[in-house]
């Protein structure tokens, strides 16, 4: 028998969405060959993923995220290399991976195996572990990019307070420990009230009710209160943030939430050079995904790493993954796939 037999007959243990005659989804442990795997460049043995608020989606049957079932969520994953056929990387280096397909169409890191295009990996980066990495994820990287986007539009912390929605969400709890840690003061949003001594442990010097953004109504601007914002709702709550954003303040956008579609003026955007910036952490660059790496393993690592997240098995998953549907979550949750 061949190597590459030996290999395609290998098991291992996968979250596997099936969807039923009745047209319901049920989540289960199942064991799997490498054979089932996508034929790609680059296969890995995952030793750590992440829960993301999409893999919920795609568990629960969201066919704008995943189309066709049965399926392996994750978008997510950390391990190590067992072949590439590419040449790109070498047996047992260890890589990280989030953003393209994986997770969506393509079986994801809620898997202790993966096959992918040799391109949607990066290298892991030497001062953070496999653990380390999927404490960040999909929703820390996206915490690390939209404070990136900030810096890039002028944002120091002598302007004044950043606001940051969806607090004890997994890209807003990571963002405000970030912005902390650059030394900006923090006003956290959210609506959950009885999370505010987290989310001053976290590093935010203010905690709000969510819906007190709302407050200013129909007004087409607002008193000026923030001097720059990082919003994960969408809807209403982007378009008052930037209503009452100071002049030449900027506001990031990353989820919806809230609603995919929001109603204002323009009336920030031209008497008080507001800006928009649009956080994308799927399909940039692999050079800007690698860039942006190197930013959370130095200037924007946290202390304390692991405090940051609840570690969790991959049997586990199914439980934490309606938890996440349910609004029953906080902050980060990494998966110890072979744990």
């Amino acid at each position: 028998m061949s190597n590459q037999t030996n290999a395609d007959n290998k098991t291992f243990k996968a979250l596997v969405v099936e969807e039923t005659n009745d047209g319901e989804f049920k989540k289960s442990i199942q064991q799997r060959n490498v054979s089932d795997l996508p034929e790609n460049d680059l296969l890995i043995e995952v030793h750590y993923s992440s829960l993301n608020f999409k893999d919920a989606m795609s568990a629960s049957g969201n066919k704008r995220i995943t189309r066709n079932y049965p399926h392996t969520p994750g978008i997510d994953a950390a391990g190590v290399v067992m072949s590439d056929k590419s040449g790109t990387f070498s047996e047992g280096q260890e890589v990280v991976v989030f953003g393209y397909d994986l997770g969506m169409d393509t079986d994801g890191g809620l898997s202790q195996m993966i096959s992918i295009p040799a391109d949607w990996a990066v290298a892991c980066p030497d001062s953070l572990s496999l653990k380390e990495a999927m404490i960040y994820g999909t929703g820390g990287l996206t915490a690390a990019l939209s404070v990136q986007k900030l810096e890039k539009m002028g944002a120091k912390p002598a302007d004044g307070p950043v606001a940051v929605t969806g607090a004890t969400g997994g890209v807003g709890s990571i963002s405000i420990a970030i912005l902390k840690q650059l030394g900006y003061d923090v006003i956290a949003f959210s609506g959950k009230s009885e999370q505010s001594d987290y989310l001053k442990a976290l590093g935010a010097s203010e905690v709000r009710h969510r819906d007190t953004i709302n407050e200013i109504g129909d007004k087409p601007v607002g008193r000026e209160l923030w001097a720059n914002a990082i919003d994960t709702i969408g809807g209403d709550y982007l378009a008052n943030l930037l209503k009452q954003t100071k002049a030449g303040g900027a506001v990031t956008s990353c989820g919806l939430a809230g609603g995919a579609e929001f109603s204002m003026t323009v009336l920030p955007f031209i008497t008080r050079a507001v800006s928009l910036l649009g956080i994308d952490s799927v399909y940039i660059p692999l050079d800007d995904k690698k860039a942006i790496w190197e930013r959370v393993s130095t200037d924007m690592k946290l202390p304390d790493l692991e405090s940051y997240a609840e570690e969790i098995t991959l049997e586990q998953t199914p439980e934490y993954l309606d938890r996440f549907m349910a609004s029953q979550t906080v902050g980060r949750y990494v998966v110890n796939v072979r744990g």
